[in-house]
Order: structure tokens, then sequence, then C-alpha cells
């Protein structure tokens, strides 16, 4: 299934848990190699991810030469922004163009987060619907210039107050596109306290209206935060991707592999299976039991033919093949038209009302 299928159909989402929609965001943690970022996206589709994205950036668009770094420097060591991100804008119009074609190719469905004005405008043929960085929540002419392509947008929600998101939304909803929001905290990584999964319940709440997800920045472990997010009801599930995690670098330690995300899809089939329906009603594999666990109306003792059952004369015990011990009160008072020995099931040719 396309991404945009889920905007399509998104009430049949609403209306109950569905094993969600995940995306493997490689980011740039191909580290400038097309071989590698093609074997990235080898990788995500044999873990089962529905879709890989990857980032459009130039460093000198994206953050002024002073930007401080918000990450954990013991693990990614550079201090400014834009120097680590000059490291890493090598993939272009033409890189992605390549990436989209070899997705195609596996029957994966590709995805790119533009940052600029001229990433947005070409991945605009490359792909079916755009993802809004977190950072550029408060973007308002970025994100009206993206609500022009009329495309479904998805927006992380990361270091957000309610009012910076409903605010980000009337942009949106002003131009009618289709929207998605992710739950999300900025931090890289973030711990498990912070994680905040109770959010998404927030989020649906208050935008009833809308596909709500998850973009994970936990490490990864047991893979466990996506796991509960998605029986939170987070439709989208998006979480880096590399194939190395000890690598250095600021998405590749927090990032899930091929490994973790075979784990993840193991672990939410279980959990579906003990989820089953999600309307009540009794299973074929319990007739043998709803036959013999429950109980029968019996005669407790003999009750001759032509006399009046009254409640002494029973009493109730399995199986359930006999009358229900519901109907008791249209049995007393009523008239055997046979002899019923003791210990005997009750059944409707028994008796006849008076």
């Amino acid at each position: 299934m396309k991404l945009v299928e889920i905007f399509e159909n998104f009430n049949t989402y609403r209306s109950q848990l569905y094993s969600p929609y995940i995306i493997a965001e490689i980011g740039v943690n191909h580290e400038g190699s097309m071989d590698r970022a093609k074997r990235l996206v080898d990788d995500a589709k044999e873990g089962g991810a529905d879709a890989v994205k990857f980032q459009s950036y130039k460093a000198e668009t994206l953050a002024s030469k002073n930007s401080p770094s918000y990450w954990d420097t013991s693990k990614e060591p550079t201090t400014s922004q834009y120097k680590l991100f000059k490291k890493h804008d090598s993939f272009w119009e033409e890189e992605m163009q390549e990436l989209k074609d070899y997705c195609d190719m596996i029957d994966i469905e590709f995805m790119s987060t533009p940052f600029d004005i001229e990433s947005a405008n070409f991945l605009n043929r490359m792909m079916g619907v755009y993802k809004i960085s977190s950072s550029d929540l408060t973007n308002k002419p970025f994100i009206e210039y993206l609500c022009k392509f009329n495309k479904p947008i998805i927006l992380s929600t990361g270091a957000s107050e309610l009012f910076e998101i409903q605010e980000a939304v009337s942009w949106i909803e002003k131009h009618g596109n289709p929207l998605a929001l992710l739950h999300c905290v900025l931090n890289y990584p973030t711990p498990d306290m912070s994680a905040n999964l109770g959010m998404i319940i927030d989020l649906k709440n208050k935008f009833p209206g809308m596909i709500i997800g998850y973009s994970d920045h936990t490490l990864p472990k047991d893979m466990k935060a996506c796991e509960i997010a998605t029986l939170l009801g987070s439709v989208i599930i998006e979480k880096h991707f590399t194939d190395d995690k000890n690598l250095q670098g600021n998405d590749h330690y927090h990032s899930m592999d091929k490994k973790d995300l075979k784990l993840l899809r193991s672990n939410l089939q279980k959990d579906f299976n003990l989820l089953g329906g999600f309307r009540v009603a009794s299973l074929k594999s319990e007739n043998s039991a709803r036959l013999n666990a429950r109980r029968s109306l019996v005669s407790q003792k003999f009750i001759q033919k032509g006399s009046v059952i009254t409640s002494d004369d029973l009493t109730f015990k399995r199986p359930a093949s006999g009358i229900s011990p519901k109907y008791i009160d249209q049995v007393i008072g009523s008239m055997a038209i046979t002899n019923i020995d003791k210990d005997e099931q009750i059944q409707w040719n028994m008796f006849k009302p008076q």
C-alpha cells in the first residue's frame, strides 16, 4: 500500500488498530555513498519497511555558520549544525532521482524530507506525500509553499506546544491538504522516560480528523517504543535507519537496523494476533466451551408426571445441552407431562405451561 492510500482510506484506519505504515528514515546515513544508500534501501525492504525516507538539503540554506549543536556531542562531536550538515549535503536532485528509480524497481516507497524551496520543487515529481520536519513546524512560509503542491502532508510535532501545532494545522487546513501528525521528541537520543507516548492519545483527542503517528528517537533496544505507539493508535511509524549503529554520527546510534525492524514486525504480529477482532462476539473456537462449560436446568429429585414444577425441583449443572438456567422462570409453575428422573436435564418437551 502506498502512503497516499492511507490518507484516502482514513476512516478505515481511524475505526480500529491496523499494522502501521513503517517509514525507515535513512536520512543522510548513506554518508554520501550511492552504493550504501541502495544497500540501506535493500535492508529496509528486507526488514519490512513500507517506505524509505531520505533528507534533501544544502547546509547553506539550512543553518547559519554559527548554529550550535542540539545533539549528544559524545556521540556526534561536531558542535556546529552548519558543519555537520555540510558533511552530508552532497545528494541532490540527480541522486534523489536515482534512488527514487531504485525504490520503484524493488517496490518500496520513496520519500525525502525537503528543507528548502529548491528540493521541494524537484521532489514533487518523485513522491506523493510531503514530510515536514519538526524543526519547520513554525516555518509558515515554507509550510504554505509545500501546501501548494496539493499533496498530503506529514508533520512531526517535536518540541512543540499545543498552540504551535494548532497554528501549523490551521495553515495547512486553509489549503485543504490531508494531514498526518507525528508525535515526536527532539532529543537525540530520547531517553525512555522522555518518550511521552501518552501524547499520542492527546493528539488523537485534539485532532480527531487527522491521522496520528509517531516519529521515534529512542534507542532501539527491543523496539518497545514503536510497538507501544502502535497499540496507542499510531497509523504511521517513522524511525531513523542504519546498517551500523556503532558508526560515529548524529543519526546512527539511535537508529534501528534491519534486525530491529524485523523484531518490530514480529512483535507487532504477535500483538495483533493477541488483539484479534474489535467486536464483541463468541468465537468458533469457543463452541465446545459454550456447550459443555455452561449449565442446564437439572432435576434435583424425581418429578412425577402431572405435578407442578417448583424451584425445589430444580438445580443447574453442566453441560448446556438442556434448557438454560436463564429460562427458569418459564419452567417454574409449569406441569410435567412426563416422569422426570433425578439428575435429568430439563428439556422443553417435558412440561407445558399451566
